[in-house]
């Protein structure tokens, strides 16, 4: 057994959608924003066991700051408006490590 875990950072996106109204990430187009920064980071090589790995969650339950993602094992919670965030996150935090404070929430 490893002492390494098997993600060395893992990104959870809030592609939530709610019928009741009220704010969600989903209305942001976050699932196109999680599959953009799913293909960023294979094009980056940075994707995969030993790496990272970008997944789509359920409601995270912080929509009204949406769209958000959050970043472990950090727990470094993120908001973003274009691809231009994203890939942001992904250079500085995903590859130098460095947390990205103007996107922080």
């Amino acid at each position: 057994m490893s002492d390494e875990p098997y993600y060395r950072r893992h990104v959870f996106f809030c592609v939530n959608q709610r019928d009741n109204g009220k704010a969600c990430c989903a209305d942001h187009d976050s699932a196109a924003m999680r599959e953009y920064a799913k293909a960023k980071a294979k094009e980056l090589g940075i994707h995969g066991a030993g790496r990272v790995r970008i997944n789509q969650a359920g409601c995270l339950d912080r929509c009204e700051q949406g769209p958000v993602i959050v970043v472990y094992p950090e727990g470094v919670w993120y908001s973003y408006v274009d691809e231009e965030d994203i890939d942001e996150i992904i250079e500085e935090h995903l590859i130098n490590g460095r947390v990205v404070e103007r996107l922080r929430i």
